[in-house]
């Protein structure tokens, strides 16, 4: 497994001073979060695609969940990511870019009811990338390796100034419906002009190599139950089977039927969790037809066998 400060990547264009952020910034920004996160969650910012999370505990056990695609701004505490066999760690030193839907293992690592974890997320919409692309780099994208699912790089402090400015504006809603938009592009232009930012840059490009997985993607998530064939993916992705094959694990570190298998056994916890279902009727439910198999591959997952694992959930 990846510690945590390996693969970093720079959210700082060349030229850019890479200080961290100033102490004093970093405390405003997380005031302003929790003036709109009253307790532990998540809490939308109705009308501008934004939202912030609270947490004032640590998390021993790992949280499956699916990302997406967006830009975590950290004002305090610390978050720890897994994907197959590489771990992440973002805090206020550092920031991170969810650039697909991929399921991961999520747990807060740094966290208080005094110093809780605070962070504001900046969704990467693919209709608002292709728009500032086409300014960005207005002769054509630099040509860049395959977008990968997760980007950590140190903290950006022009960054954090704009996302302290945003909070202020929807606080004080001064024109917050005009301005608060120009500067989610502030950050977002920040972040193309990366070195990171060309690889970012696909989400938004029709036809580029991360659409179409992300097309496949979208699929693969409202047809988990189905038996599928890597023929059948490819096609719905318009490439051939070798090279979809190849940009898919490139970019979400498995294989298609590896992605399938993880979502199949994250719907069944949740059903076994939320819905009460019971093992057997959980793995039909999710497309497994033996549930010897369910269980052996749900016990590699979540390190405990169905019934034990959501017992222990129940009682925590």
């Amino acid at each position: 497994m990846l510690q945590p400060n390996e693969n970093l990547v720079s959210f700082a264009k060349a030229g850019d001073d890479e200080t961290p952020p100033d102490s004093g910034d970093l405390k405003k920004l997380a005031d302003l979060i929790a003036r709109f996160a009253p307790h532990d969650g998540r809490f939308e910012l109705s009308g501008y695609g934004l939202y912030v999370v609270k947490e004032t505990k640590t998390t021993p056990e790992t949280t499956r969940t699916m990302s997406q695609p967006g830009m975590c701004i950290v004002a305090q505490g610390a978050k720890r990511v897994s994907l197959v066999h590489r771990s992440f760690e973002y805090n206020e030193s550092r920031m991170v870019v969810y650039a697909a839907e991929v399921p991961v293992g999520a747990s807060i690592v740094k966290a208080s009811s005094e110093e809780p974890f605070l962070c504001l997320v900046v969704p990467l919409d693919p209709q608002k990338l292709i728009e500032l692309i086409l300014k960005v780099f207005p002769h054509s994208l630099p040509k860049t390796p395959d977008t990968q699912a997760i980007y950590v790089g140190n903290s950006h402090p022009k960054i954090v100034t704009a996302a302290i400015r945003i909070m202020d504006l929807i606080l004080q809603q001064e024109d917050a419906d005009l301005l608060v938009p120009l500067v989610i592009d502030e950050i977002l232009i920040r972040l193309l002009r990366s070195p990171a930012g060309p690889a970012i840059a696909q989400i938004g490009i029709t036809d580029s190599n991360a659409q179409k997985i992300a097309k496949t993607i979208s699929w693969l998530k409202e047809n988990y139950a189905t038996t599928v064939r890597i023929e059948d993916l490819a096609a719905i992705a318009g490439m051939s089977p070798s090279s979809f094959y190849s940009h898919f694990k490139s970019i979400t570190s498995m294989s298609p039927l590896q992605f399938q298998k993880t979502l199949r056994l994250q719907e069944a916890r949740n059903l076994m969790i939320m819905r009460r279902v019971d093992v057997s009727n959980a793995s039909l439910q999710v497309g497994y037809a033996s549930l010897s198999q369910f269980s052996r591959e749900y016990s590699r997952l979540f390190g405990y066998p169905p019934s034990k694992d959501i017992a222990q959930l129940r009682s925590a």
